[in-house]
């Protein structure tokens, strides 16, 4: 960060994630060393492209964790939460929403171990990464949803933890690629480049 011509901008203020610090980075008239150089002149894309395969699972990984807190949280309160005279858990419509919860975050992370065995085993992955990172990622915005909409107003308050994991969870269905992106790297991997098309 000392080269010439690198200077930090603002940090920024955002919804979640706001222990990690996020600030632009300005290069004006750069000069790196030729012996800093990773890989022949070329490459960085393609590296670049490598390196998001490994991260992509990691990211799915924190995704199905911010989930998986999510859930915990509202099957605590559920299940202590009383209404009618019985817990707000034994309602159909409240249990079958754990449920739901419950089956999405494993199979979340079921594909998040695949993507991450398969990288283990230096075998190909792109598709599975991506596909693990959307997967994760949607789950981790829908169960964070969900849990707000079970502790209802206490949801929305700051003073419970799942408002904030709702706004931490947004975050990841953006980062390392947006969940579009992954799309488009999934149908390349399923259709090819389809060359012939349109």
């Amino acid at each position: 960060m000392d080269t010439p011509g690198i200077t930090i901008g603002k940090h920024e203020n955002k919804m979640g994630h706001r222990s990690s610090n996020t600030a632009e980075i300005f290069f004006d008239e750069v000069r790196i060393p030729a012996k800093n150089l990773l890989k022949r002149e070329g490459f960085g894309f393609i590296i670049a492209m490598k390196t998001l395969d490994y991260a992509r699972p990691a990211v799915g990984a924190g995704a199905v964790g911010v989930a998986r807190a999510a859930y915990e949280e509202a099957l605590k309160y559920a299940q202590t939460r009383v209404q009618f005279g019985k817990p707000i858990a034994s309602f159909q419509c409240n249990a079958f929403k754990l449920v739901d919860m419950l089956m999405e975050i494993e199979a979340a992370r079921l594909m998040v171990f695949q993507a991450a065995w398969l990288l283990d085993n230096n075998k190909k992955a792109s598709k599975e990464s991506a596909m693990a990172k959307v997967m994760a990622t949607d789950t981790a915005m829908k169960v964070t949803v969900e849990a707000v909409q079970l502790l209802g107003g206490y949801g929305y308050m700051k003073e419970y933890p799942v408002e904030k994991m709702m706004r931490d969870a947004k975050l990841f269905q953006i980062y390392e690629g947006t969940n579009e992106i992954q799309k488009h790297v999934i149908s390349l991997e399923i259709l090819g480049t389809m060359k012939n098309v349109g």
